[in-house]
């Protein structure tokens, strides 16, 4: 294969016939497979190096070529966003393996989608720092999280699938499931959308639960409490939606601040338990939705833009 059009395909610029060129050539065999990942990783290298400019994918407006991309080698899809990626050795403590591990930091307002070398497809929420093995192991398919992760697992029987938080382990075979699991907050959620998951306690291994579609289970006063899924578009954030429920106004203000990369100060104490259900395009900026929350919150905002600071008032 054009190592050429390989790479013009890795920048986004192919054309839909070129992109079934290499769809065709990569599916033929798994040595071709394995020669697209390995030039992808060149690529990426290269970019960090800065050897070779990163660019964004061009936004898909046509549904044939967003179907394409679905389909296979999400791993070259990079939505509005350019990332850090770097490699690291890592030992998994369960089975004492060293995997060579990618890791993948997704800026604040922005969101990736890529696949995984088993096919698993995985969107990055903005503010998410994600590791995966280059190949997985016989044993285990092991990746650590810090953030908002959807997974839509490729299953397999024999080789489980886990997802290592500070706060829970996720262990499935194979399904679809929405993990946020940030670091620096007090909350942790995992939600099953298909399939079953069981999730347990870092802290506590022995304190375990097994979903069933349409649950959710959360970390409260270090127990895992488990609840029906009451509301779906709060996962849809992965079209580049904010969607929330029954959330307060200071809860909705830290999420704004992960979105649109800046620090919100809540200066009026009284207006931060308002609660308040919704749902906004993120590309419609943060003063249009500060803008529609003052019809329900009356509130005045001010912005400090040489330091990157909105007052909220």
């Amino acid at each position: 294969m054009n190592k050429n059009l390989l790479y013009r395909f890795f920048e986004g610029h192919a054309s839909i016939e070129e992109m079934k060129q290499i769809k065709e050539w990569a599916e033929s065999s798994e040595e071709n497979l394995r020669v697209l990942y390995q030039e992808r990783k060149l690529f990426d290298a290269g970019q960090i190096l800065g050897s070779m400019p990163m660019q964004a994918a061009p936004r898909k407006s046509k549904a044939r070529q967003v179907g394409l991309w679905r389909e296979w080698l999400k791993i070259a899809a990079v939505v509005a966003v350019t990332f850090s990626l770097t490699t690291t050795w890592f030992i998994f403590t369960n089975h004492r393996t060293a995997l060579a591990m990618q890791t993948i930091t997704v800026p604040s307002g922005q969101r990736v989608n890529i696949l995984l070398p088993d096919s698993t497809d995985v969107w990055l929420n903005a503010g998410t720092t994600f590791s995966y093995p280059t190949t997985f192991g016989t044993r285990q398919r092991e990746v650590e999280l810090d953030g908002e992760a959807y997974f839509d697992v490729t299953h397999n029987e024999e080789i489980p699938f886990v997802v290592h938080t500070s706060q829970m382990d996720i262990e499935v075979l194979g399904t679809e499931f929405n993990v946020e699991a940030y670091s620096d907050t007090e909350h942790f959620e995992t939600s099953l959308i298909q399939g079953c998951v069981k999730v347990s306690s870092t802290s506590d291994p022995e304190q375990h639960v097994t979903l069933a579609p349409s649950q959710k289970t959360t970390m409260l006063d270090g127990q895992l409490v488990v609840e029906n899924i009451d509301d779906y578009n709060v996962y849809r954030w992965r079209e580049g939606l904010y969607c929330f429920r029954y959330k307060s106004f200071a809860d909705i203000l830290k999420d704004l601040e992960k979105y649109f990369d800046i620090e919100i100060r809540l200066e009026n104490p009284r207006i931060a338990g308002i609660v308040l259900t919704g749902k906004f395009r993120i590309p419609e900026g943060l003063d249009f939705i500060l803008k529609v929350l003052q019809l329900d919150v009356e509130f005045s905002y001010s912005r400090d833009i040489e330091h990157n600071i909105v007052y909220i008032q």
